[in-house]
């Protein structure tokens, strides 16, 4: 199992601190999510903050962009620093179009769903996508509850992928803790980004590594 911690849960205050014990850790990469309080209903950081956790980090930045027009940001996310853009169904009119320019620009693709969104809109894409995040919470706040129908859409997604032949590894998103992250695992799940649960425990490395044995 990969383990992704989410930024949005450290503590923004000792910045520097966090991202030493996440690369001191056994993190296989560093979440961050980036809200424009238009697509979600909050507003978290952008691309000052991104270029300096950049700077700083050993791990490879997983960006997950919770804004409308994400299009508009390719060439800025990758010079910020992204390995990996991973833009909403939902906010991408033209999402064939935009897979393609992110990879064009050197970075790897990755589509997340809404906990609405059926894996179905997946479909004509999946096969040039790297990654796909499942939203188990409805985006824009951490700390919330694990919304249990990820379960069976993590088994819809997993045979689609193989289906179709992709390459594309499964990632979930929101209330991830080693109950239902095992739950998760279990159904096909490659990646899991983990928040509060991390970043609010007593030894966040140890918590991911309870992740990582999953």
């Amino acid at each position: 199992m990969l383990v992704s911690p989410s930024l949005l849960s450290a503590d923004f205050g000792n910045l520097d601190r966090e991202i030493d014990m996440l690369n001191r850790s056994n993190a296989d990469m560093i979440h961050l999510d980036v809200m424009d309080g238009v697509f979600v209903p909050n507003i978290s950081f952008g691309f000052p903050v991104i270029e300096a956790v950049a700077r700083k980090s050993e791990k490879p930045l997983d960006v997950h962009l919770m804004i409308v027009n994400p299009q508009n940001y390719i060439n800025q996310m990758r010079d910020a620093g992204a390995t990996i853009m991973n833009i909403h169904q939902e906010a991408c009119i033209h999402l064939d179009r935009t897979i393609d320019a992110i990879k064009n620009a050197g970075m790897k693709a990755a589509v997340t769903l809404n906990p609405s969104t059926p894996v179905a809109m997946l479909e004509d894409v999946i096969a040039n996508l790297d990654m796909v995040l499942l939203m188990s919470v409805n985006p824009g706040f951490g700390g919330q509850k694990f919304i249990t129908n990820t379960i069976k859409k993590t088994i819809q997604l997993k045979e689609l992928i193989s289906r179709s032949g992709s390459k594309a590894l499964i990632e979930v998103d929101g209330g991830v803790n080693n109950i239902t992250g095992k739950s998760l695992a279990k159904a096909g799940a490659d990646i899991l980004v983990a928040g509060s649960y991390v970043f609010n425990s007593d030894n966040p490395a140890h918590t991911i590594d309870l992740l990582k044995s999953l």
